[in-house]
């Protein structure tokens, strides 16, 4: 089984970070996540991040770090989640595949219920 390589972005609000709900038509429905998504050939980890998180939520970032990638075997295909800590820099935040967001302080996220390839990078932001 080919492992899918996905970027994933912890973004900082000023003190809140942000989290999304997939929406009941993708895989993993209704789960709590980072966005992101998969690379694309001849992409870099950093172009892709910033690629998705514009395609997805209409706003620019600039990353500040890399954590550690999970690798996650779900039963019908595997990932490989590339997390990266980042700050909003501007536009207005838009939903156009997820269900929902939210932006918490981030002792709050351990209350959603996350996609399991996030808990391990969840819980070393955290301790961060």
């Amino acid at each position: 089984m080919k492992t899918i390589s996905v970027t994933c972005a912890i973004i900082h609000f000023k003190d809140k970070v942000l989290a999304v709900q997939r929406s009941k038509t993708m895989k993993l429905p209704l789960k709590w996540e980072f966005a992101g998504g998969k690379i694309e050939a001849g992409e870099s980890e950093i172009d892709c991040i910033k690629r998705e998180i514009f395609e997805e939520l209409n706003i620019q970032i600039e990353v500040k770090e890399r954590l550690t990638p999970v690798t996650h075997q779900y039963p019908d295909f595997k990932i490989k989640l590339i997390p990266f800590i980042a700050e909003y820099t501007s536009g207005d935040l838009e939903l156009k595949e997820h269900a929902d967001y939210v932006l918490v302080h981030k002792e709050e996220l351990t209350k959603l219920g996350w996609a399991e390839a996030d808990l391990p990078i969840l819980k070393e932001f955290l301790g961060h």
